[in-house]
């Protein structure tokens, strides 16, 4: 039997739920036929198509919390992230501060910089203040992970 993460609070629940055992929310499927040439990220059953993004483009993808499966292009020179509504990658959870992190883009390479958040930014566990990106490495802010997909699958 596969299991599936819920979308509200990123809970692993059997296939077979209607229900999120943790939260309650609403598991029912949608409906969504799509046909890519994607790798799984370690094992997580989150799949990613380097093919659709250019070879020096970033691209988070979240592992865990509330919007697993959700995908951000860091299409931008600084992309921000927090709990601030106007963020570029808004993440509405108490544990992220409201300016919590930032991306910033150099050439291919990406920087993740921590602007002053109350709990920290951490890629693999370590916090971090600044950061320079590679492929796969997972960066947590709060209860999120997002893993880091670059498009050349090297950095």
């Amino acid at each position: 039997m596969t299991d599936r993460a819920c979308t509200k609070c990123g809970h692993r629940n059997s296939d077979d739920a209607r229900f999120c055992s943790s939260c309650g929310e609403s598991l029912a499927l949608e409906e969504v036929t799509t046909d890519h040439v994607a790798i799984d990220l370690d094992g997580s059953g989150v799949s990613i198509d380097r093919s659709a993004f250019g070879t020096h483009e970033g691209l988070f993808v979240v592992l865990h919390g509330p919007k697993a499966g959700a995908r951000y292009a860091l299409d931008s020179d600084v992309v921000t992230v927090g709990r601030h509504p106007n963020s570029a990658i808004f993440l509405d959870d108490i544990s992220v501060s409201r300016r919590h992190a930032e991306v910033q883009r150099l050439g291919s390479r990406y920087v993740v910089r921590d602007v002053g958040s109350l709990n920290g930014t951490y890629i693999e566990r370590k916090r971090v203040d600044e950061h320079e990106l590679a492929d796969g490495e997972v960066l947590q802010i709060g209860r999120f992970k997002l893993v880091f997909v670059h498009g050349t699958g090297t950095n």
